[in-house]
C-alpha cells in the first residue's frame, strides 16, 4: 500500500509496496509523484479520473498497469485509488497480477487453439478475420486494403476415420496442419505470414491479410494442393489424400465476415462439384446464378398457390393438309422478380424438391379444363386434343391414374382428347408401378406419347411392349433437313434415313409420329413425304395464349 497527499506526492509506503516496486533496492518511495511511478498520466481519461479522486470528487479509481521494476523486468499490477475517510490523503492498493495474467494467457491459448493440430481454432480465426475486416484498419498505412481466404476441405477424410479409426484420422489432421504451416511460411508476404486455422472436422482456412490480389491467393492454393499430394507416412501407415479449396479475394471495404465465409463455402462446394482435388476461384456471375436457383427453388411451392403459373399452347398440325390436330400445353412461371420464365428454368428444380407433383397436377387440371372450354365454344369443328408433359416423379410420388380419372370426370373431357407426354429415357425403363400406370391410362383411353424420341435409350424391342400411341421425334433430326435457301446447316442424309426408318417402324407398330422443331416449309414438305403424321414448331406457331387458339378454331368454322 501507498499513501499520497492531495497533491499526489507519496507520503507513505509499506514493506510490501517497496518489495513490489523496488525489490532489494533501498531507494525510498517517499516524495515521488504517484502518477508518474504508477503510470496514471499516460492516457487522458485515467489522468482526469485520478485528479477527481485527489480532489475528493470521485470515490474510487481502478486500473491495470504494466510497471517497470527497479530490477529491470516488467510487472503487471492492479491499482486501486480511493480517498481515506477523515484524512487528507488517498490510499493506493497494489496487487501483483503477473501469475493471474499468465494463467489467463494460458487459458486463452487453450481456448483459442485446436488440441489435435495445435492450430488456431474457429474462435481465434473469426476473431482475426473480424479484426482484419474492421472499418479503418488499413487507413493511412499504405496497405492494399484487401483480404484473401483459402478455405479447404480434405477429400474422403471420413473414409479414413471409418476404416482406420479416429486415432489415425487425428494423426493425419496433425500432419496436414504441419504442411499447411510450411506452405504459409514459404508464401509469407511482406505483410506477414498467413494465418492457418482448423475450423472443425477436416476443414482448414488460410487467411491472408492485406493481400495483393487473386494471383497471390491462387499461388498459395496451388502450393497447398502440391504439398498435400505427397503421401503421408503415419507410423508405417501410408496415406494419400487430396483437398478441395475455395478461394476468395476482395476489398475489405464493403465486405462482412458472413459474406466472405458464405462466398468461401460456396466456392469450396464448386471445387467439390467440379471434381475435387482442385482449387476454384469465387465467380460472382456463377454465384448469382446459384442464388437465383435458390430463390426459384424456395418459391416454387407457394407460387402454385399464388397463381403465378400460366399455360401457353403450341399447335400440333396435320402435315397432310395443315389442319389443327391438337395443342401442347407448356407451363410458364410469371415470376414477380424475374419475369416470365420458361420450363427449363424451373422444371428441374421442381423435380428435385418434389413440387413437380403439385405443379403437374395444376397443369393437368388447367389444360383439360381449357380443352373442354374450346370444345364447348366451337361445336362446329372437330375437337382438338391437349398434350401435357408428365414427369416420372409424378408417377412415383402421386396416384397419377386417379388424378387423371378425377380431372377428366370433373372437366367432362373425353379421355381420347388428353395426351400425356413422357421423355424417352423415362418411359423406356419403365417397370412395375410406372408401367402399370401407363397401361391403366392407356386402357382408360388416354393417349401416351414418348417425347424427344431418338435421343435416349431407343430400345425398339421394348417399345413394342409399351402402351404408347405417339412418338415425338426429337428436333435434332428435323434440324438436319435442308432449309431451302442454303443458308442453314448442310443436309445430313443420315437424318432423313433415320427419320424415315422410325416413321415406318412406328406405323408398323400402329403408332403416329409427330416431328418437333419444324421451322421451314421445306422441312415440313420433306416430313410429309416421309410419312410423318403431325408437325410442331415455329413454322406453324410459337406457343401462344389460349385466346389465340380460340381464334384459330373460330377460323376453321368459316
Amino acid at each position: 500500500m501507498l499513501l499520497a497527499d492531495r497533491n499526489g506526492l507519496i507520503v507513505g509506503a509499506n514493506a510490501a509496496a517497496l518489495a513490489l516496486l523496488r525489490g532489494e533496492n533501498p531507494e525510498p518511495l517517499i516524495g515521488l509523484v504517484a502518477a508518474e511511478l504508477l503510470d496514471l498520466a499516460s492516457d487522458p481519461r485515467t489522468w482526469d479520473a485520478y485528479r477527481e479522486v485527489l480532489r475528493g470528487r470521485q470515490a474510487r479509481l481502478g486500473r491495470t498497469r504494466r510497471l517497470k521494476h527497479a530490477a529491470g523486468h516488467a510487472v503487471w499490477v492492479r491499482i486501486t485509488v480511493s480517498p481515506v475517510p477523515g484524512a487528507d490523503v488517498v490510499l493506493f492498493s497494489l496487487s501483483d497480477i503477473d501469475a493471474h495474467r499468465d494463467l489467463q494467457a494460458q487459458l486463452r491459448h487453450l481456448r483459442m487453439h485446436d488440441p489435435v493440430t495445435r492450430l488456431p481454432n474457429r474462435a481465434l480465426f473469426f476473431e482475426r478475420l473480424a479484426a482484419a475486416l474492421e472499418a479503418g484498419t488499413y487507413e493511412g498505412t499504405g496497405a492494399t486494403g484487401r483480404v484473401g481466404l483459402c478455405y479447404l476441405d480434405l477429400d474422403g477424410f471420413k473414409a479414413v476415420n471409418d476404416t482406420l479409426g479416429h486415432h489415425v484420422g487425428d494423426r493425419l489432421l496433425a500432419a496436414v496442419a504441419e504442411r499447411l504451416r510450411r506452405c504459409a511460411n514459404l508464401a509469407r508476404p511482406a505483410t506477414g505470414t498467413p494465418l492457418v486455422a482448423r475450423l472443425g472436422g477436416d476443414e482448414f482456412a488460410l487467411l491472408v491479410e492485406d493481400s495483393t490480389g487473386t494471383e497471390q491467393l491462387s499461388d498459395l492454393a496451388e502450393a497447398v494442393l502440391g504439398a498435400l499430394r505427397e503421401p503421408f507416412d503415419l507410423s508405417g501407415q501410408r496415406l494419400v489424400v487430396s483437398a478441395s479449396i475455395g478461394v476468395v479475394e476482395r476489398q475489405v471495404a464493403g465486405t462482412s465476415t458472413t459474406g466472405l465465409m458464405q462466398a468461401a463455402d460456396t466456392t469450396l462446394y464448386w471445387a467439390k462439384a467440379d471434381g475435387k482435388a482442385r482449387w476454384t476461384l469465387f465467380d460472382p456471375e456463377r454465384n448469382a446464378r446459384r442464388m437465383t436457383r435458390q430463390v426459384l427453388s424456395a418459391g416454387l411451392r407457394p407460387a402454385v398457390g399464388r397463381g403465378e403459373f400460366v399455360l401457353e399452347y403450341q399447335p400440333l398440325v396435320r402435315l397432310e393438309d395443315g389442319g389443327l390436330r391438337g395443342v401442347e400445353a407448356l407451363v410458364r412461371w410469371q415470376h414477380p422478380q424475374y419475369g416470365l420464365l420458361t420450363p427449363n428454368r424451373f422444371i428441374g428444380l421442381a423435380e428435385e424438391d418434389g413440387s413437380i407433383v403439385q405443379l403437374g397436377r395444376w397443369v393437368l387440371e388447367t389444360a383439360c379444363r381449357q380443352a373442354r372450354e374450346w370444345q364447348l365454344a366451337h361445336p362446329g369443328v372437330p375437337p382438338v386434343f391437349v398434350s401435357v408433359n408428365v414427369a416420372v416423379r409424378q408417377v412415383w410420388d402421386s396416384d397419377l391414374v386417379a388424378d387423371v380419372a378425377r380431372i377428366l370426370d370433373e372437366t367432362q373431357l373425353a379421355p381420347e382428347l388428353l395426351q400425356l407426354e413422357l421423355t424417352e429415357s423415362a418411359v423406356m425403363g419403365s417397370t412395375g408401378r410406372p408401367l402399370q400406370a401407363l397401361q391403366d391410362l392407356s386402357d382408360m383411353g388416354v393417349r401416351i406419347a414418348i417425347d424427344d424420341f431418338g435421343t435416349g435409350y431407343s430400345n425398339l424391342a421394348y417399345l413394342s411392349r409399351l402402351p404408347v400411341s405417339v412418338l415425338k421425334l426429337d428436333g435434332a433430326f428435323v434440324r438436319g433437313f435442308p432449309d431451302g435457301d442454303g443458308a442453314g446447316a448442310p443436309e445430313d442424309p443420315a437424318d432423313a434415313v433415320i427419320v424415315e426408318a422410325m416413321v415406318q417402324l412406328a406405323h408398323r407398330l400402329g403408332l403416329t409420329v409427330t416431328a418437333e422443331c419444324v421451322e421451314t416449309v421445306e422441312q415440313a414438305e420433306r416430313l410429309r413425304r416421309i410419312g410423318c403424321d403431325t408437325g410442331q414448331g415455329w413454322l406453324y406457331s410459337r406457343p401462344v395464349a389460349a385466346e389465340r387458339i380460340s381464334v384459330l378454331l373460330a377460323d376453321r368454322c368459316r
